[in-house]
């Protein structure tokens, strides 16, 4: 489990009495996403190197229930509370970025589905994966996602603060931490 969602669970406001903030959540996943993003290379060296060995597990099972679950988690939220909001705002440049967004999901959850046997593979000690394939797929899913979020951050995120009411923010930290309990 992420120290994010050990920390969702564990408390609902911060040390100075602060309530978590729902974007705080999403930056702080995409600051995960970053590290995991770099990891996946970390782990295609390693590989050629190295071949399966323990820490090639280690490396393989830790991005694998990442992308699995933090991340998949991460698209719920944003689509179910940044993404109306936007859609509804009236604003076509708005309308198509959080359309392309959500385009972007289904991209990355694709290209995520034919990446993660590979890493289940490596994680459980086989040796079945393609590290070529892998070594050419890696940079295609890392750049997604480093794109995608680029977006989210300087415009997604911005504008939906702007437009989501406190009181919906409210209700959207609490709905995301509940979920992240129930499933811990």
């Amino acid at each position: 489990m992420s120290a994010l969602m050990q920390n969702l669970q564990s408390q609902s406001a911060t040390p100075h009495g602060r309530a978590i903030e729902p974007f705080d959540v999403l930056d702080a996943c995409h600051q995960q996403m970053v590290t995991a993003l770099a990891q996946m290379s970390d782990l295609v060296a390693h590989l050629q190197n190295h071949g399966v060995d323990g820490q090639a597990q280690t490396m393989a099972k830790n991005i694998f229930m990442f992308f699995m679950n933090t991340a998949r988690q991460h698209h719920i939220d944003e689509e179910r509370h940044v993404f109306p909001a936007l859609i509804n705002s009236g604003n076509d440049d708005l309308v198509q970025a959080t359309l392309r967004l959500q385009q972007d999901h289904s991209w990355i959850e694709e290209d995520w589905l034919e990446l993660a046997p590979q890493f289940e593979s490596i994680a459980a000690g086989y040796n079945w994966f393609n590290i070529d394939q892998l070594a050419l797929a890696v940079p295609v899913f890392q750049v997604l996602y480093q794109d995608h979020m680029a977006l989210e951050e300087s415009l997604i995120y911005p504008e939906a603060k702007v437009r989501i009411a406190e009181w919906d923010l409210q209700g959207m930290g609490r709905e995301m931490a509940m979920r992240r309990k129930a499933r811990g």
